[in-house]
């Protein structure tokens, strides 16, 4: 383990309920970072989404897609960048392969595809026991945060 989720909240602003990394296992700075969220029926969401049959949103998949990515910028940017936070520009070819269930556990890999003026782009997929069940390209930057 590289950074658990102490060292996490150090770098991402999300708490609980919405903090969807547990821990990165892997990370290339700038290149690529895998990250690891555990799936459990103490979920907030899980009560609304669906009472009797609960199904992690998929909204909150690519969410931690976006964490992770956030890392993985953070951990490559310059002290000026560490001290913003990153806001979401573009969410393109999400697909959603299978539906994710309490007691999963997502392995969260993003790849940058582009580092340009600021804007990050990667391409994340999530696994749960090597299948995947979720893709996305997604884009952001850095900003101040609001005050």
């Amino acid at each position: 383990m590289l950074l658990d989720v102490n060292e996490i909240m150090k770098i991402l602003p999300h708490r609980f309920p919405f903090l969807m990394v547990d821990r990165v296992i892997e990370l290339e700075p700038g290149k690529r970072c895998v990250g690891l969220k555990n799936v459990t029926i103490n979920e907030p969401f899980f009560q609304g989404h669906f009472p009797g049959h609960p199904v992690m949103p998929g909204v909150l998949i690519v969410e931690a897609m976006a964490q992770v990515a956030g890392i993985m910028a953070y951990m490559a940017s310059d002290d000026r960048t560490k001290k913003k936070v990153s806001y979401f520009m573009s969410i393109d070819s999400a697909k959603f392969r299978k539906p994710v269930f309490p007691g999963d556990q997502l392995r969260i890999e993003v790849e940058t595809t582009m580092n340009r003026r600021g804007i990050w782009g990667v391409n994340g997929k999530v696994y749960v026991d090597g299948t995947l069940v979720t893709e996305a390209a997604l884009k952001a930057t850095f900003a101040d945060a609001a005050d």
